[in-house]
């Protein structure tokens, strides 16, 4: 049987200082990460880290640049492994009356500071790890990824 891992997309907006993440409930505990998730099937990576910034924040996102792709074994289970595409852009317009996914608790803006604060509730080491990465000046162009829809 061939192996397979998880493929997401994540997405770092920053604005005066401040990074957009998410506070989600998983498994009856608070968590805080990126906006994030699966990539579905028949849908482009770019296509992806869009739609999951609009269902988890309310806000239009544009990736602009490619941070990193990061493959993340699961620390809770070993037959999980994460291949994580994460992106920096902007936050376009927003909608504060859409109704936000399942499990996502709040939208935060919050300084790299205060999310050092909360590190023992990050979903994952990626969430810090994409920012410093962002931070570093690690940039790459999205039209390294190629989708063909034919």
């Amino acid at each position: 049987m061939q192996w397979k891992p998880n493929t997401t997309v994540a997405a770092i907006a920053e604005r005066k200082g401040r990074f957009l993440l998410v506070e989600e409930l998983i498994k009856g505990k608070k968590v805080f990460n990126q906006p994030a998730g699966h990539l579905e099937q028949g849908e482009s990576i770019l296509n992806a880290v869009k739609r999951e910034t609009l269902e988890e924040t309310g806000r239009d996102f544009r990736p602009d640049y490619l941070t990193g792709i990061y493959l993340y074994p699961a620390a809770n289970d070993k037959d999980i492994t994460y291949l994580r595409f994460c992106f920096f852009g902007q936050c376009l317009r927003e909608y504060p009356q859409r109704e936000l996914d399942t499990g996502i608790v709040q939208a935060i803006w919050l300084t790299r500071d205060q999310i050092i604060q909360r590190q023992d509730r990050l979903r994952s080491p990626m969430v810090l790890r994409c920012i410093d990465d962002y931070l570093a000046g690690q940039r790459f162009s999205s039209d390294l990824i190629y989708y063909d829809a034919d």
